[in-house]
């Protein structure tokens, strides 16, 4: 797969707010509920292009997400929005019951996920929410790695029925595929191969992709090793052949996500590996610990702290790689 332009950055929560709007012109039946994020969210392009299909129900998320199953009960394609740690943080029992349960058609788009919410500390950053949704039976769990991926990605839900969970980051981040993608690299239950590789496979998602695009480099330059780099954008349903093909391949694993270790990607990995072509497998993202706040210039001063960083995924190739060879 080519690649896009090195370091050009983008918004993915601008990307979500267009897209929204594009699909509201071509489909009425597209509603949006936000929690006095649509600012933050971007969603407020949507409100002002269909103030008629925009409810802004307050500080009241489980209210939110309750208002978003009528909606979609009443026939509607209902997204509902704000940050990931109201929603699912502040909502289970709501997401499950309304919306999972009945199997309704709404789409849960989030953004401020994991540790780069930045100042907002411990209490924001939403480090759980994929285990949790992924949990779920009828939720699909979507992790973008850029903005040209969330476009795509976003459509691809709203024509999709059914319950969604797409986890969205606050801050700009390195555009990992072409503004030229095609929507048919964007499926459901499937990943894409960034760069192939045959010593070992590096599967990551969301932001973490281009940490894990620019690891292989590292490897590649510092080690002569040819790493395979995988977007497990869907993180349920898991592209199980894939992953199984990728074991069968490079004999190892490395996941990298912006989430607890437990219950998100690496998990999902690890049980889909687990039942298919077992190898060592390495988890790269946030030990089982809460985050702290940091200022926004501290943020990579942050992810280097809990280890997310390109470095730290590298080292993890590595480590893995030596206890194969022993």
């Amino acid at each position: 797969m080519q690649l896009s332009n090195a370091k050009k950055l983008a918004d993915m929560r601008g990307a979500y707010g267009e897209t929204l709007v594009e699909l509201g012109k071509s489909d009425s039946r597209i509603v949006c509920v936000g929690g006095d994020t649509t600012d933050s969210l971007k969603t407020k392009k949507f409100g002002d292009k269909f103030p008629e299909r925009m409810f802004n129900v307050g500080i009241a998320e489980a209210n939110l997400v309750s208002i978003a199953a009528g909606l979609a009960i009443a026939g509607k394609i209902a997204f509902a929005s704000t940050y990931a740690a109201f929603i699912p943080g502040r909502c289970v029992d709501q997401i499950r019951n309304t919306i999972c349960y009945p199997n309704l058609d709404v789409k849960l788009v989030v953004s401020h996920s994991g540790l780069t919410v930045g100042p907002d500390g411990a209490s924001h950053q939403q480090i759980e929410d994929m285990s949790t949704t992924r949990a779920m039976p009828n939720m699909r769990v979507i992790s973008p790695a850029d903005a040209v991926s969330t476009k795509h990605l976003i459509r691809m839900v709203a024509t999709t029925p059914g319950p969604f969970y797409v986890r969205l980051v606050r801050p700009a981040t390195g555009l990992v595929y072409p503004e030229s993608a095609s929507a048919d690299q964007f499926k459901l239950g499937r990943g894409n191969i960034i760069v192939d590789g045959s010593d070992a496979t590096i599967i990551a998602c969301g932001l973490m992709v281009e940490k894990a695009i620019e690891a292989a480099d590292v490897l590649k330059r510092e080690n002569s090793l040819s790493c395979r780099v995988v977007d497990m954008f869907t993180v349920k349903p898991i592209d199980v052949d894939l992953v199984a093909r990728c074991a069968a391949q490079t004999g190892m694993i490395v996941t990298a996500e912006e989430h607890n270790i437990i219950g998100g990607l690496g998990s999902a990995v690890a049980e889909a590996a687990s039942e298919t072509n077992p190898v060592p497998i390495k988890r790269v993202g946030v030990p089982d610990m809460f985050g702290e706040s940091a200022r926004d210039e501290e943020v990579d001063d942050l992810l280097e702290k809990y280890g997310l960083t390109t470095k730290e995924i590298a080292r993890a190739v590595l480590e893995v790689r030596s206890r194969i060879k022993k």
